[in-house]
């Protein structure tokens, strides 16, 4: 039997991961009571259950101490029941911005502050998320990209190292991205901007990627970025890291940075066991 428990940050995806699950052939169960956790486990285990995938969604309480439940999941190991635990996670800003979109209220908010809330979230958390499996971060990620995610892991059993890419593109008039991990100026390159059939057009454009991806230069910095990053991301996980934002700028993020994100994600799509996602932050911006 497969048995997945399924937690991390309120807002962080939980829920649409157990849906996915169970479109999976998981049988799911959410928000369960912590004293029932264990007889729970008991049940499911049993011989000749028809039951062979699990999937069981915990999270943090107002009213109950988190510290319990990762007591018991360590007694249940320390008894031989084998689990994978999926921790869902996403930075700060996104899940304060996502609890203010729902109007929902964080378990932990003090007043109402979501903010508050998130960071004495985290560090309940900290424990069970440094003893996951698999920790998604969906910060960025669009939820095809969490489904292929774990189809991945939980459909077709892949390799996963738990570090997810965004490859971002950006426009510097805008700012570079508080969230960037490695920044990259593509401004060396001719702005399509200043020609007419093209100044309308974005990245996503076969056009403007033909003009682009036309100067030799952009295919060496391509050649030479990828390179780099390849050696890079497997030390990266060696020490622990589970999200790398790279970030590549031009002036406005419409053209130059649009074209070179997308090549280099298409490149590193299938090069490795990590998750990938491609984010055009300032490609829709209406200044120019």
């Amino acid at each position: 039997m497969r048995f997945v428990i399924v937690t991390g940050m309120s807002g962080g995806g939980k829920r649409t991961a157990l849906k996915m699950l169970e479109d999976a052939g998981f049988y799911c169960v959410d928000n369960l009571p912590v004293s029932l956790i264990e007889k729970f486990v008991e049940l499911i285990s049993m011989p000749n259950s028809e039951i062979t995938k699990v999937a069981l969604g915990l999270d943090v309480r107002a009213d109950q101490s988190f510290e319990e439940t990762t007591r018991i999941l360590a007694e249940l190991r320390d008894k031989g029941y084998k689990f994978e635990i999926l921790f869902m996670d996403a930075d700060e800003d996104s899940l304060i911005r996502r609890y203010k979109e729902t109007r929902r209220i964080h378990p932990l908010a003090v007043e109402g502050r979501v903010g508050e809330g998130v960071r004495r979230e985290r560090q309940v958390l900290e424990t069970i998320r440094k003893n996951a499996d698999y920790v998604i971060d969906t910060s960025n990620l669009l939820t095809r990209e969490l489904k292929e995610e774990i189809d991945r892991i939980f459909v077709k059993n892949e390799a996963y190292n738990s570090l997810m890419v965004t490859v971002m593109s950006f426009g510097f008039k805008h700012g570079i991205p508080a969230e960037a991990d490695l920044v990259f100026d593509v401004r060396f390159l001719p702005n399509p901007f200043y020609i007419d059939e093209l100044k309308h057009k974005t990245g996503n454009d076969a056009e403007v990627q033909r003009f682009v991806m036309g100067f030799n230069e952009a295919g060496i910095f391509l050649d030479k970025l990828n390179d780099m990053i390849q050696f890079l991301i497997p030390n990266y996980v060696k020490e622990g890291k589970y999200r790398l934002v790279i970030a590549i700028g031009c002036t406005g993020g419409k053209h130059r940075s649009v074209t070179l994100a997308n090549e280099l994600y298409r490149r590193m799509r299938d090069s490795g066991n990590y998750g990938i996602n491609i984010y055009h932050r300032d490609v829709d911006s209406r200044t120019t």
